[in-house]
């Protein structure tokens, strides 16, 4: 087993010096507006985008910071990212015990690794995430929010909605758990194009509906994936951001879309789980 995945786009998609980084992070999570009514109750999951900070960065924001009130609850992360890079079928695991950022050392979970690596549909795959950014550029997030929790790190490349639910009934656990799914929504239409495609492909997320494809979504197939377990297990899907490139730092000729979801358990009135 490699022991550290280092950092491979530290510098690029996001700042390579640990103070910068944190600083940029910081900021970008203090913009961030809350939704009302959905501060109330952990988010299990979270869709998020994963393009450069200075494009996507304050819509990833807009999910991050959902996560401040629990912070201390939170242990392990099991996150979801299309593989851009190589062709990979089903899902993918690293071989290393560590992922590395300029803000330091995540340790993978390899009891929840262990449990999902004899399924048909995983393997492992190093290749899949040397170069794969779609999941490092959200680990500073979690760093500057987490106090201390483990990764499960999954790249996803043609696999079923049924697939990928399977792997997540296997990893759900409880309140120590967050799944994050890492996906950018449409590729290089025009600014009004993009905001007609955007806002179907959210409304298809917010009604739970499996079927996603790759021109809506680049993580479509761990998107479906998620969105078949949450009908399965009644959680509710909350919009909290969605913009585009045009918005942030890019022109509006191509423009790529991002938005930030939170799905919340049900909860009785006492506050438990249902």
């Amino acid at each position: 087993m490699n022991e550290i995945r280092p950092a491979a786009v530290a510098g690029m998609f996001y700042p390579g010096d640990p103070g910068t980084l944190r600083h940029d992070v910081a900021s970008m999570l203090a913009a961030a507006h809350a939704q009302p009514g959905t501060a109330d109750h952990p988010p299990k999951a979270l869709i998020v985008p994963h393009a450069g900070y200075v494009y996507s960065g304050p819509v990833a924001a807009s999910g991050y910071a959902r996560l401040k009130p629990w912070r201390d609850a939170i242990r392990r992360v099991v996150m979801f990212g299309p593989a851009h890079r190589v062709a990979v079928q089903g899902l993918a695991l690293p071989d290393a015990a560590f992922f590395e950022t300029p803000l330091g050392r995540v340790a993978l979970d390899q009891d929840a690794i262990a449990a999902i690596d004899g399924l048909p549909q995983v393997q492992v795959h190093p290749a899949a995430h040397l170069q794969e950014h779609s999941l490092e550029v959200q680990l500073p997030f979690l760093q500057s929010l987490l106090d201390d929790f483990t990764l499960v790190p999954l790249a996803v490349g043609g696999a079923s909605p049924e697939a990928v639910a399977e792997v997540l009934d296997v990893l759900w656990g409880g309140a120590e758990t967050l799944i994050v799914v890492s996906s950018d929504l449409s590729h290089f239409l025009s600014y009004q194009e993009a905001q007609q495609v955007d806002r179907a492909t959210v409304q298809e997320i917010l009604d739970c509906n499996s079927h996603l494809m790759g021109e809506q979504a680049c993580g479509c197939h761990a998107i479906n994936g998620l969105l078949l377990a949450a009908r399965r297990r009644g959680l509710s899907p909350h919009l909290l951001d969605l913009r585009n490139s045009g918005d942030t730092a890019g022109d509006r000729n191509r423009v790529v879309g991002y938005a930030a979801f939170a799905f919340t358990e049900a909860f009785t009135e006492a506050g438990d789980v249902q």
